[in-house]
């Protein structure tokens, strides 16, 4: 059975299995934290194109992050060294910034995590490089549509398999593969935390949505297959057949009649062409 618990301001929250329900604080503290992820993502835009390096964009999350009063989540969690993912073409997740430089027809999804006044702005946004091929820009506007299909069944008394079961429904109508080996997560205090957020399911199954939760919607959609493969560094994921693949993601809470995305762009460039 599903077990919830309310937080109250200044409560110790513990990764305990626990579905978190959130106050009024809570919001305005991912708000600030969502806003100040899609800043610097906004930023990113005209860094994106052929030849810029990687890890130059890695770069610039570290500081804009930092100019920003936060830190970057991802920066030591578990090992990692950087301040975002940055993962181009087939790979599907966790992309390493490196000395890689990006190549014109390339799709590239940057994740980024400002931890401000404790809480975790988590989202992230494909970028088109150059001149890039229709079917490679068709699986980018199908991968947004997909998660802003997911939003919308994000309300009270809705269950998370609604979410997953339309996310799926519309990927593979247009005959992509959904990933399930990654999914979305609880989020607020803690980087990564309940519920899971499966992107494909069986509507009316799962917990239901209740106000005052936290979590990210992140669908991975693949070209071809949905089967993963993880690469000997032990963070980056790939398409097992080594097609294309793309991800959007936003934080978001339920409220009383619907949600909040935390991590909506100030500037509208929400999708591709920007």
């Amino acid at each position: 059975m599903t077990q919830y618990q309310i937080v109250a301001d200044g409560d110790t929250v513990l990764r305990d299995g626990t579905i978190k329900l959130h106050g009024p604080a809570a919001f305005e503290g991912m708000r600030k934290a969502g806003r100040l992820a899609a800043e610097i993502l906004d930023a990113l835009v005209p860094l994106v194109v052929p030849g810029v390096r990687t890890d130059y964009l890695d770069d610039v999350v570290r500081q804009m992050t930092l100019d920003g009063g936060a830190v970057p989540a991802t920066l030591g969690y578990r090992g990692y060294a950087h301040s975002c993912c940055i993962s181009a073409n087939n790979v599907i997740c966790h992309g390493i910034p490196s000395e890689k430089t990006l190549k014109d027809g390339d799709i590239v999804n940057i994740d980024v995590t400002p931890l401000l006044d404790g809480w975790h702005g988590d989202s992230s946004r494909m970028y088109l490089v150059g001149d890039v091929p229709l079917k490679a820009r068709r699986l980018v506007d199908v991968t947004y549509e997909c998660l802003m299909i997911g939003i919308e069944k994000a309300k009270p008394g809705a269950r998370l398999g609604d979410i997953g079961a339309a996310i799926q429904r519309h990927a593979e109508a247009h005959r992509y593969g959904v990933v399930r080996d990654f999914c979305g997560h609880g989020v607020g205090r803690l980087f990564h935390d309940a519920p899971e957020v499966v992107h494909a399911g069986i509507a009316g199954t799962g917990p239901e949505l209740r106000p005052g939760m936290f979590f990210t919607i992140e669908p991975m959609i693949n070209l071809g297959k949905p089967s993963v493969k993880m690469l000997d560094d032990g963070w980056t994921a790939v398409a097992r057949d080594r097609s294309l693949s793309a991800q959007f993601e936003h934080s978001l809470g339920i409220t009383e009649d619907g949600c909040e995305i935390f991590t909506a762009s100030p500037l509208g460039l929400h999708k591709p062409p920007y």
